[in-house]
C-alpha cells in the first residue's frame, strides 16, 4: 500500500468516526457542536403541532444535544422569546396547553435537567434564551460593582463586558460557550482559594457564581392572579436560596452580580511532577497539590489514564508581566487541546467505535505527549494577562467526553489527605481492572480546589446562602472552608464505565462520611449510578442525595425548605424533567 492508499484510509476512518459520533461522541474535531438547523412549525411533520401557540412567537423544533452527545432528542419544539414579558406569555400558554416549558441555553451540560435521553414528541417547549436574552449592564456607582445581565448572555460575552469595563471574576468555568442562566442553575464553578496572605477583593468570592448574586428575576406563579409572573427576588430575601442553585426547577430570565476589579493572571504548565508527590500523603514535602494552593491558590491537574505525570496548570495573580511569561489578549490559548490531533482521532475510533479497549493507556499516554508538545510550540507553559484569558481554555472543539462529578467539603489543611487517599484508590482500582482486561476510563481525572459559597462574601447585610449549591457551608462544620472538585471523564458508552463510577462514588460516600469531609454531587455532571446508568440508583436519588442538604443545616433551609419554595413557585411543574421528578425536587 502507498502513501496514498494510507492517507485515503486515514481519511475514511476519520469521516467513519464522526458518523459514529451519534452514539460515541468521542472526537474533539467535532465543530459542529452547535444548535442543529431549525424545522419550521409549518415543515413539522412527526410530532403534533401544538395549539394556540401565541402567534407573535415563531415556533419551530430542533434537536437537542448535550455536550457528550449521549442526550440527544430529535425536533424538540422550540421558540426563542425576545423579552421576558414573551417568557411569561409561552409559560402561562405551557400552563393552560399541558406543556412543560424549559430555558435551553447552549446544552453544554451532562445531566438530563433538560429532556431525558430518548425522549419522542415530548410535551415540552424549549425556550432559546441565546439568541435575544443576552443583554448585559455594568453599574460601577456604589461601592462594589455589579453586573446585570439576561440568562442567555454567553460566559465569554459577559466576562469580555466586564473586561473591556475593568472588572473581572476570581473564578470563572472553563467554558466559553455557557450561558449565565445555566451556570446559575447548577452553582457553576471555576478553581480559586486564597494564597496565603491573600486579601479577599471586595465584590469577589472563591465559591460559585451563584454566590455572586444580589438580585434574580424568574417566571414564577403567583397566587392571587393565578397567573405565571415576572418577580424579582432580593439576594436578602430568605425564599431567594432556593433559586440561586435551582437546577432547573426554576425560570431566571435576569440577574444581577456583584463583581469586583479585573486582575492580571500568570498561568504556568507542569508536566514534570509524578503523582506520587504531587498527591503525597499529608504533611509530606516537595511540589504538592496543596503546596500550590499556598503559593498560588488557584490549581487544576489533569491526569491522563495509564500515566505518571498529571498535567498541573497554576494561576497567581500577578499585576506585573513575568519576565519570561507570554502575554496572551485572546482566551482559549491552548489549542492543541481544542482539536484532536490525527493519531488521538484514531485512538479514539478504536476505543470509542471499535471497542478496542486495549488501547487506552496508549491513547493516555498519547494525550500526555500531545499537551507537551503543544505547551512547548505554542509558548503555553508560562502565560500572563487578563483574567478572563488565562480563566476560559475549554472550547466546543474538545475532546466530547462523558463526566461524573462530586464536590468533598472538608477544611483546607485536610486537602492533601483526601488527594492522596483519592489518588491511591483511583489507581488501585484502574489496575483491578486492567487485570481483567477491562478500561473503563479513557479520559483524564480533573481536579480543583474552590472556597465554598460562604453568604458573608456578599455585599450588604443578610446575604442568605443557595441552598442547593453543591459547595453551601456546614454550620455544623465551621472550619470546612473548600471543596475538592473530582472528575473522571470517559467517552460516553464505554464498557464497564458504569460499573467504575459506582464504585468510584460509594467509596467517596463511605470514605468522607461526614466526620472531617462529606460529599455532595456536581450537578451538572454524572452521579446516582447503577451498575447500568447514572441518575439510576434510588437510594442515591432518593435518600443519599437529599440527605446531603440536609445534614448539618437549619430546619428552615435546607433541602426540604428548598423543595417548598420550588413547588410554591411552579405548582403545576412546569419546569420539572423526569431527573428532577425522581429526586423529589
Amino acid at each position: 500500500m502507498n502513501a496514498r492508499d494510507d492517507q485515503q484510509k486515514s481519511v475514511s476512518r476519520r469521516r467513519n468516526f464522526l458518523k459514529k459520533t451519534a452514539k460515541f461522541t468521542a472526537a474533539g474535531a467535532l465543530a459542529g457542536w452547535l444548535p442543529l438547523a431549525r424545522i419550521s412549525a409549518a415543515q413539522a411533520a412527526n410530532c403534533a403541532t401544538p395549539g394556540n401557540f401565541p402567534l407573535d412567537i415563531p415556533l419551530y423544533k430542533q434537536t437537542f444535544q448535550n455536550w457528550a452527545g449521549d442526550i440527544k432528542v430529535d425536533e424538540v419544539w422550540t421558540c426563542a422569546p425576545t423579552d421576558a414579558q414573551q417568557v411569561v406569555k409561552v409559560v402561562n400558554w405551557a400552563r393552560d396547553n399541558g406543556y412543560k416549558v424549559r430555558p435551553r441555553g447552549m446544552m453544554h451540560n451532562w445531566s438530563p435537567l433538560t429532556v431525558p435521553a430518548g425522549a419522542v414528541c415530548p410535551s415540552v417547549i424549549l425556550l432559546d434564551t441565546t439568541t435575544h436574552l443576552t443583554a448585559a449592564s455594568i453599574d460601577t456607582s456604589g461601592p462594589v460593582p455589579q453586573v446585570t445581565a439576561q440568562a442567555g448572555i454567553s460566559m465569554e460575552a459577559l466576562l469580555t463586558a466586564l473586561e473591556n469595563a475593568g472588572l473581572g471574576l476570581t473564578a470563572t468555568p472553563a467554558p466559553g460557550d455557557l450561558t449565565l442562566g445555566g451556570v446559575l442553575a447548577i452553582n457553576g464553578h471555576g478553581t480559586a482559594v486564597p494564597a496565603k496572605n491573600e486579601q479577599r477583593p471586595l465584590g469577589a468570592t472563591y465559591g460559585s457564581l451563584s454566590n455572586l448574586v444580589l438580585s434574580l428575576k424568574a417566571v414564577v406563579y403567583d397566587t392571587v392572579s393565578r397567573a405565571y409572573i415576572l418577580k424579582t427576588f432580593l439576594r436578602s430575601d430568605p425564599e431567594t436560596g432556593a433559586l440561586l442553585a435551582h437546577v432547573g426547577r426554576a425560570l431566571i430570565v435576569e440577574a444581577t452580580l456583584q463583581v469586583s476589579p479585573n486582575q492580571r493572571l500568570r498561568c504556568q504548565s507542569w508536566t514534570n511532577i509524578p503523582y506520587t508527590e504531587m498527591f503525597a500523603p499529608k504533611g509530606s514535602g516537595g511540589r504538592t497539590f496543596s503546596s500550590f494552593l499556598d503559593s498560588a491558590g488557584r490549581a487544576e491537574a489533569i491526569w491522563f489514564p495509564f500515566t505518571d505525570h498529571p498535567w498541573l496548570k497554576v494561576w497567581s495573580v500577578s499585576p506585573v508581566k513575568p519576565a519570561f511569561a507570554r502575554e496572551t489578549t485572546v482566551p482559549f490559548n491552548y489549542t492543541f487541546s481544542d482539536n484532536l490531533p490525527a493519531n488521538l482521532n484514531d485512538l479514539a475510533y478504536k476505543i470509542a467505535t471499535l471497542g478496542q479497549g486495549g488501547m487506552t493507556p496508549l491513547f493516555g499516554q498519547t494525550q500526555f505527549t500531545v499537551v507537551g508538545g503543544g505547551l512547548t510550540f505554542t509558548g503555553g507553559w508560562d502565560l500572563w494577562g487578563w483574567s478572563k484569558n488565562l480563566l476560559l481554555y475549554v472550547k466546543p472543539t474538545t475532546l466530547r467526553i462523558t463526566a461524573n462529578g462530586y464536590a468533598v467539603l472538608t477544611r483546607r489543611d485536610n486537602v492533601q489527605r483526601v488527594l492522596n487517599e483519592f489518588a491511591t484508590f483511583y489507581r488501585a482500582r484502574v489496575a483491578a481492572y486492567q487485570a481483567l482486561a477491562r478500561y473503563p476510563m479513557n479520559g483524564p481525572v480533573e481536579i480543583r480546589v474552590t472556597g465554598l459559597d460562604q453568604p458573608g462574601d456578599v455585599a450588604g447585610a443578610n446575604g442568605v446562602s443557595p441552598i442547593l449549591s453543591a459547595i453551601r457551608p456546614r454550620p455544623d462544620h465551621a472550619d470546612w472552608d473548600v471543596a475538592i472538585w473530582l472528575d473522571i471523564l470517559t467517552f460516553p458508552g464505554t464498557p464497564y464505565a458504569n460499573e467504575f463510577y459506582r464504585e468510584v462514588e460509594q467509596w467517596l460516600e463511605a470514605n468522607y462520611n461526614g466526620n472531617d469531609a462529606a460529599v455532595r454531587p456536581e450537578w451538572s455532571k454524572g452521579w446516582g449510578y447503577s451498575n447500568q446508568a447514572a441518575w439510576a440508583d434510588p437510594i442515591a436519588l432518593q435518600t443519599t442525595v437529599p440527605n446531603a442538604f440536609r445534614t448539618g443545616q437549619p430546619a428552615g433551609s435546607n433541602w426540604d425548605s428548598a423543595v417548598a419554595v420550588l413547588n410554591k413557585y411552579d405548582p403545576h411543574r412546569l419546569y420539572s424533567s423526569a431527573l428532577q421528578d425522581s429526586l423529589g425536587l
